[in-house]
């Protein structure tokens, strides 16, 4: 059972700092300074991260703008896929392990399906109708989306592959998504994508009195399945 170190992390004053660790931890691994690591941590403040497509959208600027508005900072995440909002009430994960040199095609898709599967699977032992699968108009849409009951997305999931190393990121929304679907939707209508507020939903939503370490106990009981977990201080 392959060996894998996890962080219990406190989180970076704002998302440029965030970003700027998930990097640095990415380099480190592909590097052979640091071991495969899976960094747990509770954004300290609200974000709307967006992906690097977004960038390239007529909209982007007022996009941005919309987030501030609202109370969001903002930032290009490390990894693929559009943009996504996460603050306080949410659980991100990092995992980040050496590239193993098999096809990317291959490599990418298994691990989205892979990891979207453990998700699915620690959110049912809360009692959450969890499947793998898209929500029509959801937030930074994909096929490996966490959904409870095809009606509200509860996982995102992206990833990044670099010369060596591979990082794959989750956000779970634990509670309160009422303030997500506020700042999301002026942010995709001003980014021209299809988006539906309603969509975003949060396992507290699903199991009334869930909490973050509820979340997190399970996620970790999880990933006890498949590999050896030796915990470590926080600190990239």
């Amino acid at each position: 059972m392959e060996e894998l170190r996890v962080l219990h992390d406190v989180a970076g004053p704002d998302a440029d700092t965030e970003m700027a660790a998930a990097r640095a931890l990415l380099d480190e691994v592909a590097a052979g300074r640091s071991p495969a690591t899976l960094r747990v941590y509770r954004p300290l403040g609200p974000t709307v991260a967006f992906g690097r497509v977004d960038t390239l959208r007529s909209g982007y600027a007022d996009a941005v703008a919309a987030a501030r508005r609202a109370g969001f900072d903002t930032a290009v995440r490390v990894c693929g896929g559009r943009a996504v909002a996460y603050d306080p009430t949410c659980l991100v994960l990092d995992h980040v392990a050496p590239d193993d040199g098999s096809p990317l095609d291959s490599r990418t898709q298994e691990r989205f399906w892979s990891f979207a599967s453990l998700y699915a699977e620690a959110l049912s032992e809360l009692g959450v109708d969890a499947r793998v699968g898209p929500v029509p108009d959801e937030y930074c849409p994909g096929p490996y989306s966490v959904n409870a009951g095809r009606r509200v997305k509860l996982v995102g999931t992206a990833q990044r592959v670099a010369r060596g190393a591979w990082l794959f990121s989750t956000v779970l929304i634990v509670t309160g998504p009422a303030r997500l679907r506020r700042v999301l939707g002026p942010v995709y209508a001003a980014i021209d994508m299809p988006f539906d507020p309603a969509t975003v939903g949060s396992v507290s939503d699903e199991v009334p009195g869930t909490t973050t370490a509820d979340v997190q106990r399970v996620v970790l009981e999880a990933y006890a399945k498949r590999y050896r977990l030796q915990d470590s201080p926080g600190g990239v």
